[in-house]
Protein backbone atom coordinates (compact mmCIF):
# COMPACT_ATOMS: atom_id res chain seq x y z
CA UNK A 1 0.00 0.00 0.00
CA UNK A 2 1.19 3.94 -0.93
CA UNK A 3 1.06 5.90 2.00
CA UNK A 4 1.16 9.54 1.97
CA UNK A 5 2.31 11.85 5.44
CA UNK A 6 1.67 15.22 5.19
CA UNK A 7 3.99 17.59 7.80
CA UNK A 8 7.46 18.53 8.04
CA UNK A 9 8.71 18.06 12.06
CA UNK A 10 10.36 15.60 13.96
CA UNK A 11 7.19 13.72 14.23
CA UNK A 12 6.53 12.78 10.63
CA UNK A 13 10.58 11.79 10.25
CA UNK A 14 9.17 9.33 13.27
CA UNK A 15 6.01 8.33 11.73
CA UNK A 16 8.36 7.27 8.60
CA UNK A 17 10.86 5.55 10.19
CA UNK A 18 7.79 3.46 11.73
CA UNK A 19 5.84 2.90 8.65
CA UNK A 20 8.55 2.13 6.57
CA UNK A 21 9.22 -1.30 8.96
CA UNK A 22 5.80 -2.39 7.52
CA UNK A 23 5.75 -5.01 5.86
CA UNK A 24 2.75 -3.90 4.14
CA UNK A 25 4.24 -0.70 2.86
CA UNK A 26 4.44 -0.04 -0.86
CA UNK A 27 5.93 3.18 -1.64
CA UNK A 28 5.95 5.79 1.10
CA UNK A 29 5.36 9.54 0.01
CA UNK A 30 6.02 12.82 2.64
CA UNK A 31 4.80 16.32 1.98
CA UNK A 32 6.99 18.58 2.41
CA UNK A 33 8.45 16.40 5.17
CA UNK A 34 12.70 17.69 6.04
CA UNK A 35 15.90 16.65 5.30
CA UNK A 36 16.11 13.93 7.28
CA UNK A 37 12.88 12.45 6.36
CA UNK A 38 13.86 12.51 2.40
CA UNK A 39 16.33 9.39 3.18
CA UNK A 40 13.39 7.35 3.84
CA UNK A 41 10.54 8.76 1.91
CA UNK A 42 9.98 10.93 -1.05
CA UNK A 43 9.21 14.37 -0.78
CA UNK A 44 6.48 15.77 -2.37
CA UNK A 45 6.00 19.87 -2.88
CA UNK A 46 2.27 20.11 -2.22
CA UNK A 47 0.44 23.06 -0.79
CA UNK A 48 -0.95 21.12 1.75
CA UNK A 49 -4.24 23.86 2.72
CA UNK A 50 -4.66 23.09 -1.29
CA UNK A 51 -6.71 20.08 -0.40
CA UNK A 52 -8.06 19.76 -4.11
CA UNK A 53 -4.39 19.10 -5.16
CA UNK A 54 -3.37 17.35 -2.16
CA UNK A 55 -6.94 14.92 -3.42
CA UNK A 56 -5.30 15.06 -7.47
CA UNK A 57 -2.28 13.63 -6.11
CA UNK A 58 -3.48 10.89 -3.85
CA UNK A 59 -5.84 9.98 -6.87
CA UNK A 60 -2.41 10.15 -9.40
CA UNK A 61 -0.48 7.79 -7.26
CA UNK A 62 -2.78 5.41 -5.85
CA UNK A 63 -2.66 6.36 -2.07
CA UNK A 64 -4.15 4.00 0.16
CA UNK A 65 -3.61 6.34 3.26
CA UNK A 66 -2.86 9.64 4.00
CA UNK A 67 -1.37 10.10 7.49
CA UNK A 68 -2.14 13.67 8.96
CA UNK A 69 0.54 14.75 11.09
CA UNK A 70 -0.09 18.41 12.69
CA UNK A 71 -3.31 19.39 13.77
CA UNK A 72 -3.81 22.57 11.47
CA UNK A 73 -4.45 20.43 8.62
CA UNK A 74 -7.05 18.55 10.40
CA UNK A 75 -9.47 21.50 11.93
CA UNK A 76 -8.87 22.55 8.76
CA UNK A 77 -11.11 19.64 7.43
CA UNK A 78 -8.79 17.77 5.35
CA UNK A 79 -9.94 14.60 6.87
CA UNK A 80 -13.56 14.94 5.23
CA UNK A 81 -12.37 15.60 2.00
CA UNK A 82 -10.08 13.17 1.27
CA UNK A 83 -12.84 10.79 2.53
CA UNK A 84 -15.45 12.29 0.44
CA UNK A 85 -13.10 11.66 -2.16
CA UNK A 86 -12.61 7.85 -1.30
CA UNK A 87 -9.24 8.16 0.09
CA UNK A 88 -8.30 7.07 3.58
CA UNK A 89 -7.21 9.48 6.15
CA UNK A 90 -5.85 8.83 9.43
CA UNK A 91 -6.98 11.64 11.27
CA UNK A 92 -10.37 13.09 12.88
CA UNK A 93 -12.86 14.87 10.99
CA UNK A 94 -13.25 18.72 10.99
CA UNK A 95 -15.89 18.12 13.80
CA UNK A 96 -14.28 15.74 15.50
CA UNK A 97 -10.64 17.89 15.26
CA UNK A 98 -12.86 21.12 17.54
CA UNK A 99 -11.79 19.12 20.60
CA UNK A 100 -8.09 20.45 19.83
CA UNK A 101 -8.97 23.44 17.54
CA UNK A 102 -11.50 25.41 20.45
CA UNK A 103 -10.49 25.14 24.21
CA UNK A 104 -13.71 26.75 24.74
CA UNK A 105 -15.41 23.66 23.00
CA UNK A 106 -13.28 21.44 24.86
CA UNK A 107 -14.11 22.52 27.95
CA UNK A 108 -17.59 22.97 27.75
CA UNK A 109 -17.56 19.31 26.14
CA UNK A 110 -15.98 18.13 29.30
CA UNK A 111 -18.69 19.60 31.41
CA UNK A 112 -21.50 18.01 29.34
CA UNK A 113 -19.72 14.75 29.19
CA UNK A 114 -18.45 15.13 33.07
CA UNK A 115 -15.04 14.49 31.79
CA UNK A 116 -12.50 16.24 35.12
CA UNK A 117 -10.97 18.94 34.31
CA UNK A 118 -10.63 22.64 35.25
CA UNK A 119 -13.30 25.07 36.00
CA UNK A 120 -13.07 27.22 33.66
CA UNK A 121 -15.00 31.03 31.88
CA UNK A 122 -14.41 31.88 28.38
CA UNK A 123 -14.71 35.32 27.46
CA UNK A 124 -14.46 37.10 24.05
CA UNK A 125 -13.96 40.76 24.94
CA UNK A 126 -11.21 41.77 27.34
CA UNK A 127 -12.86 43.88 30.23
CA UNK A 128 -15.39 41.29 31.76
CA UNK A 129 -12.19 38.88 31.00
CA UNK A 130 -9.83 41.26 33.56
CA UNK A 131 -12.63 41.44 36.01
CA UNK A 132 -13.07 37.27 36.78
CA UNK A 133 -9.36 37.57 36.52
CA UNK A 134 -9.11 39.94 39.69
CA UNK A 135 -12.00 38.09 41.07
CA UNK A 136 -10.10 35.01 40.63
CA UNK A 137 -6.72 35.73 41.70
CA UNK A 138 -3.62 34.25 40.78
CA UNK A 139 -2.18 31.73 40.24
CA UNK A 140 -4.45 30.89 36.89
CA UNK A 141 -4.17 30.20 33.59
CA UNK A 142 -5.33 31.77 30.59
CA UNK A 143 -5.45 30.29 27.10
CA UNK A 144 -6.12 31.43 23.90
CA UNK A 145 -8.62 29.27 22.13
CA UNK A 146 -7.48 28.30 19.22
CA UNK A 147 -4.45 26.85 17.51
CA UNK A 148 -1.06 29.07 18.56
CA UNK A 149 1.93 26.04 17.74
CA UNK A 150 1.95 25.26 21.59
CA UNK A 151 2.62 28.91 22.99
CA UNK A 152 -0.63 30.30 23.68
CA UNK A 153 -1.28 29.12 27.02
CA UNK A 154 -0.08 31.31 29.86
CA UNK A 155 0.62 29.84 33.36
CA UNK A 156 0.51 33.25 35.37
CA UNK A 157 1.66 32.82 38.84
CA UNK A 158 0.68 36.79 39.61
CA UNK A 159 -2.42 38.76 38.66
CA UNK A 160 -0.06 41.50 36.65
CA UNK A 161 1.16 38.76 34.22
CA UNK A 162 -2.07 37.40 33.39
CA UNK A 163 -3.07 40.38 32.97
CA UNK A 164 -0.63 41.15 30.33
CA UNK A 165 -1.36 37.63 28.93
CA UNK A 166 -4.85 38.84 28.25
CA UNK A 167 -4.06 41.76 26.72
CA UNK A 168 -1.46 40.22 24.43
CA UNK A 169 -4.56 37.84 23.24
CA UNK A 170 -7.10 40.41 22.83
CA UNK A 171 -4.37 42.68 20.44
CA UNK A 172 -3.84 39.48 18.18
CA UNK A 173 -0.43 38.24 19.34
CA UNK A 174 -1.94 35.11 17.81
CA UNK A 175 -4.35 36.30 15.49
CA UNK A 176 -7.80 34.84 15.29
CA UNK A 177 -6.49 31.96 17.72
CA UNK A 178 -6.78 34.88 20.28
CA UNK A 179 -10.40 36.12 19.47
CA UNK A 180 -12.06 33.92 22.48
CA UNK A 181 -9.73 33.39 25.48
CA UNK A 182 -9.95 30.68 28.50
CA UNK A 183 -9.74 31.64 31.77
CA UNK A 184 -8.81 28.10 34.07
CA UNK A 185 -8.62 27.15 37.40
CA UNK A 186 -4.78 25.96 37.93
CA UNK A 187 -4.87 22.30 38.61
CA UNK A 188 -1.57 20.90 40.56
CA UNK A 189 0.23 17.63 40.38
CA UNK A 190 2.24 15.76 37.82
CA UNK A 191 1.44 16.20 33.92
CA UNK A 192 1.49 13.37 31.43
CA UNK A 193 1.01 12.64 27.52
CA UNK A 194 -1.51 10.03 26.98
CA UNK A 195 -2.18 8.85 23.76
CA UNK A 196 -4.57 6.23 22.10
CA UNK A 197 -6.01 5.10 18.92
CA UNK A 198 -9.59 5.23 18.39
CA UNK A 199 -11.47 4.16 15.26
CA UNK A 200 -14.90 6.11 16.15
CA UNK A 201 -16.54 2.98 17.94
CA UNK A 202 -13.98 2.59 20.43
CA UNK A 203 -10.24 3.07 21.55
CA UNK A 204 -6.98 1.31 23.02
CA UNK A 205 -4.53 2.77 24.50
CA UNK A 206 -1.47 3.30 22.79
CA UNK A 207 1.51 5.14 25.35
CA UNK A 208 2.50 7.70 27.80
CA UNK A 209 5.29 10.21 28.08
CA UNK A 210 6.04 13.42 29.70
CA UNK A 211 6.82 16.74 27.63
CA UNK A 212 9.52 19.36 28.74
CA UNK A 213 7.43 22.49 27.36
CA UNK A 214 9.36 25.27 28.85
CA UNK A 215 12.33 26.75 26.65
CA UNK A 216 15.22 26.68 29.45
CA UNK A 217 16.41 24.20 32.34
CA UNK A 218 14.78 23.94 35.50
CA UNK A 219 11.13 24.70 33.98
CA UNK A 220 12.13 28.15 33.26
CA UNK A 221 11.36 30.61 30.35
CA UNK A 222 8.30 30.89 28.01
CA UNK A 223 6.67 27.65 26.67
CA UNK A 224 7.32 25.68 23.41
CA UNK A 225 6.08 23.43 20.87
CA UNK A 226 8.45 21.37 23.18
CA UNK A 227 12.02 20.83 24.24
CA UNK A 228 12.32 16.92 25.08
CA UNK A 229 10.21 13.97 26.44
CA UNK A 230 10.63 10.56 27.69
CA UNK A 231 8.53 7.82 27.57
CA UNK A 232 6.95 5.58 29.30
CA UNK A 233 6.10 7.99 32.15
CA UNK A 234 6.31 6.22 35.40
CA UNK A 235 3.51 7.61 37.16
CA UNK A 236 0.99 5.94 34.72
CA UNK A 237 1.03 2.67 36.27
CA UNK A 238 -1.73 -0.08 34.91
CA UNK A 239 -3.67 1.23 37.31
CA UNK A 240 -3.73 4.89 36.22
CA UNK A 241 -4.05 3.91 32.68
CA UNK A 242 -7.17 2.16 33.40
CA UNK A 243 -8.64 5.00 35.03
CA UNK A 244 -7.47 7.39 32.30
CA UNK A 245 -9.03 5.10 30.16
CA UNK A 246 -12.17 5.03 32.07
CA UNK A 247 -12.68 8.69 33.37
CA UNK A 248 -11.48 10.17 30.10
CA UNK A 249 -11.18 8.63 27.06
CA UNK A 250 -14.23 6.55 26.97
CA UNK A 251 -16.51 9.42 27.67
CA UNK A 252 -14.75 11.26 24.71
CA UNK A 253 -15.09 8.36 22.33
CA UNK A 254 -18.47 8.15 23.41
CA UNK A 255 -19.29 11.73 23.40
CA UNK A 256 -17.74 12.80 20.06
CA UNK A 257 -20.14 9.93 18.32
CA UNK A 258 -23.09 10.96 20.12
CA UNK A 259 -22.54 14.53 19.01
CA UNK A 260 -22.22 12.58 15.42
CA UNK A 261 -18.41 13.20 14.97
CA UNK A 262 -16.93 10.01 15.83
CA UNK A 263 -13.26 10.46 16.80
CA UNK A 264 -10.99 8.38 14.26
CA UNK A 265 -7.36 9.13 14.87
CA UNK A 266 -4.92 9.72 17.60
CA UNK A 267 -6.30 11.27 20.72
CA UNK A 268 -3.51 12.34 22.91
CA UNK A 269 -5.17 13.56 26.67
CA UNK A 270 -2.64 16.40 28.35
CA UNK A 271 -3.45 15.12 31.65
CA UNK A 272 -2.48 16.81 35.57
CA UNK A 273 -1.99 13.55 37.62
CA UNK A 274 -3.53 14.69 41.22
CA UNK A 275 -4.14 13.42 44.33
CA UNK A 276 -7.85 12.79 43.47
CA UNK A 277 -6.98 11.11 40.46
CA UNK A 278 -6.36 12.14 36.48
CA UNK A 279 -7.86 15.60 35.21
CA UNK A 280 -7.46 16.63 31.75
CA UNK A 281 -5.43 20.01 31.29
CA UNK A 282 -6.26 20.02 27.22
CA UNK A 283 -7.32 17.29 24.13
CA UNK A 284 -5.08 17.09 21.22
CA UNK A 285 -6.54 15.61 17.80
CA UNK A 286 -2.47 13.58 16.64
CA UNK A 287 0.34 12.47 18.30
CA UNK A 288 2.59 15.16 19.84
CA UNK A 289 5.81 16.34 18.85
CA UNK A 290 8.65 15.37 20.89
CA UNK A 291 6.03 12.67 22.30
CA UNK A 292 5.75 11.04 18.87
CA UNK A 293 9.63 10.58 18.78
CA UNK A 294 9.94 8.68 22.01
CA UNK A 295 6.63 6.92 21.75
CA UNK A 296 7.21 5.03 18.27
CA UNK A 297 11.10 4.46 18.99
CA UNK A 298 9.43 1.88 21.42
CA UNK A 299 6.34 0.73 19.47
CA UNK A 300 7.01 -2.71 17.94
CA UNK A 301 3.96 -4.11 16.27
CA UNK A 302 2.83 -3.09 12.50
CA UNK A 303 2.09 0.70 12.38
CA UNK A 304 0.40 0.73 9.20
CA UNK A 305 -2.12 -1.62 10.22
CA UNK A 306 -3.25 0.07 13.07
CA UNK A 307 -3.37 3.29 11.36
CA UNK A 308 -5.21 1.89 8.20
CA UNK A 309 -7.52 0.18 11.12
CA UNK A 310 -8.65 3.15 12.42
CA UNK A 311 -9.22 5.54 9.13
CA UNK A 312 -11.28 2.30 8.39
CA UNK A 313 -13.55 2.15 11.34
CA UNK A 314 -11.59 -1.16 12.12
CA UNK A 315 -9.18 -1.05 15.19
CA UNK A 316 -7.34 -4.25 15.42
CA UNK A 317 -8.27 -5.59 18.70
CA UNK A 318 -5.29 -6.84 19.91
CA UNK A 319 -3.27 -4.01 21.90
CA UNK A 320 -0.74 -2.50 20.61
CA UNK A 321 3.01 -3.85 21.73
CA UNK A 322 6.16 -1.87 22.97
CA UNK A 323 9.60 -2.21 24.25
CA UNK A 324 10.18 -2.26 27.84
CA UNK A 325 13.12 0.19 27.36
CA UNK A 326 13.00 4.29 27.94
CA UNK A 327 13.16 6.25 25.15
CA UNK A 328 14.10 9.83 26.06
CA UNK A 329 14.81 12.94 22.90
CA UNK A 330 16.12 16.01 23.46
CA UNK A 331 15.53 18.65 21.28
CA UNK A 332 17.93 21.26 19.55
CA UNK A 333 16.50 24.57 18.67
CA UNK A 334 17.75 27.41 16.61
CA UNK A 335 19.08 30.55 18.48
CA UNK A 336 15.76 32.63 19.03
CA UNK A 337 13.68 29.93 19.74
CA UNK A 338 10.30 30.38 20.11
CA UNK A 339 10.87 34.02 18.90
CA UNK A 340 11.96 34.06 15.25
CA UNK A 341 14.69 31.59 14.71
CA UNK A 342 18.33 32.12 13.62
CA UNK A 343 17.91 29.93 9.81
CA UNK A 344 20.51 28.72 7.21
CA UNK A 345 23.05 27.59 9.57
CA UNK A 346 25.05 24.48 9.08
CA UNK A 347 24.90 21.32 11.06
CA UNK A 348 27.93 19.01 11.17
CA UNK A 349 28.62 15.71 12.89
CA UNK A 350 25.70 14.08 12.16
CA UNK A 351 26.99 11.21 11.17
CA UNK A 352 29.04 11.07 14.10
CA UNK A 353 26.00 11.31 16.58
CA UNK A 354 23.48 9.05 14.51
CA UNK A 355 26.70 6.12 15.34
CA UNK A 356 25.98 6.48 19.64
CA UNK A 357 24.33 3.18 20.21
CA UNK A 358 20.83 3.11 20.95
CA UNK A 359 20.55 6.30 19.46
CA UNK A 360 17.98 7.70 16.07
CA UNK A 361 18.33 11.45 14.90
CA UNK A 362 15.20 12.80 13.55
CA UNK A 363 15.21 15.75 11.86
CA UNK A 364 12.37 18.37 12.41
CA UNK A 365 13.43 22.19 11.10
CA UNK A 366 16.34 20.82 8.34
CA UNK A 367 17.28 21.44 4.75
CA UNK A 368 19.82 19.84 2.81
CA UNK A 369 22.12 22.42 0.15
CA UNK A 370 24.33 20.09 -1.60
CA UNK A 371 25.75 17.99 0.68
CA UNK A 372 25.48 20.04 3.67
CA UNK A 373 22.60 20.40 6.24
CA UNK A 374 21.25 23.48 7.17
CA UNK A 375 18.69 24.89 10.01
CA UNK A 376 15.42 25.85 8.48
CA UNK A 377 13.29 26.19 11.33
CA UNK A 378 12.72 26.88 14.97
CA UNK A 379 12.93 23.51 15.94
CA UNK A 380 15.47 21.47 14.06
CA UNK A 381 16.37 18.11 15.85
CA UNK A 382 14.72 15.80 18.02
CA UNK A 383 18.20 13.55 19.49
CA UNK A 384 16.22 10.18 20.89
CA UNK A 385 18.46 7.44 22.50
CA UNK A 386 16.63 4.26 23.89
CA UNK A 387 18.52 2.47 27.31
CA UNK A 388 17.34 0.41 30.11
CA UNK A 389 16.51 3.03 32.17
CA UNK A 390 15.90 6.97 32.05
CA UNK A 391 19.16 7.78 32.93
CA UNK A 392 20.63 5.50 30.60
CA UNK A 393 18.49 6.79 28.01
CA UNK A 394 19.85 10.46 28.93
CA UNK A 395 23.47 9.81 29.08
CA UNK A 396 22.85 8.40 25.37
CA UNK A 397 20.48 11.39 23.96
CA UNK A 398 23.49 13.80 25.68
CA UNK A 399 26.26 12.23 24.35
CA UNK A 400 24.76 12.20 20.89
CA UNK A 401 24.22 15.60 21.50
CA UNK A 402 27.49 16.55 22.20
CA UNK A 403 28.79 14.81 18.94
CA UNK A 404 26.53 17.36 16.84
CA UNK A 405 28.66 20.55 15.87
CA UNK A 406 26.10 23.23 15.37
CA UNK A 407 26.83 26.47 17.73
CA UNK A 408 24.25 28.26 16.22
CA UNK A 409 21.73 25.54 18.23
CA UNK A 410 20.80 25.63 21.85
CA UNK A 411 18.88 22.59 23.94
CA UNK A 412 17.92 21.59 27.66
CA UNK A 413 20.41 19.63 29.77
CA UNK A 414 17.62 18.41 32.20
CA UNK A 415 15.52 16.05 30.27
CA UNK A 416 14.27 13.40 32.16
CA UNK A 417 15.06 15.01 35.69
CA UNK A 418 11.78 14.06 37.48
CA UNK A 419 12.17 10.19 36.72
CA UNK A 420 15.86 10.42 37.08
CA UNK A 421 15.35 11.70 40.35
CA UNK A 422 12.79 8.63 40.95
CA UNK A 423 15.07 6.22 39.84
CA UNK A 424 17.47 7.97 42.79
CA UNK A 425 14.66 7.58 45.03
CA UNK A 426 12.43 10.29 46.95
CA UNK A 427 15.00 12.18 48.75
CA UNK A 428 16.16 12.89 45.20
CA UNK A 429 12.94 14.05 43.99
CA UNK A 430 12.81 16.57 47.14
CA UNK A 431 16.34 17.91 46.89
CA UNK A 432 15.70 19.04 43.47
CA UNK A 433 13.23 21.84 44.30
CA UNK A 434 10.86 21.01 41.22
CA UNK A 435 8.76 18.32 42.32
CA UNK A 436 5.39 19.86 42.01
CA UNK A 437 3.62 20.98 38.94
CA UNK A 438 1.12 23.63 38.87
CA UNK A 439 -0.99 23.64 35.53
CA UNK A 440 1.90 23.01 33.54
CA UNK A 441 4.17 25.12 35.45
CA UNK A 442 7.06 23.03 37.25
CA UNK A 443 7.70 25.08 40.71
Amino acid sequence: MDVLIIGSGGREHALALALKKSPRLGRLFIAPGNAGAADIAQQVALAVGDHRAVIDFCRRETIGLVVVGPEAPLVAGLADDLEAAGVACFGPSRAAARLEGSKGFAKDFCREFAIPTAAYRRFRALEPALAYLREKGAPIVVKADGLAGGKGVVVAAALAEAEAALRSMFDGAFGAAGAEVVIEDVLEGEEVSFFALSDGERAVPFASAQDHKRVADGDAGPNTGGMGAYSPAPIMTEAMSARVMEEIIAPTIAGMRARGAPFRGALFAGLMIGPDGPKLIEYNVRFGDPEAEVVLARFQGDLLELLLGCARGALPKASPLFSDQTALTVVLAATGYPGPPVKGTEIRGLERAAATPGVIIHHAGTRREGGRFLADGGRVLAVTALGASVGEAQNRAYAAVDAIDWPEGFCRRDIGWRAIARERGPDALQSNGMERTIAGRRT
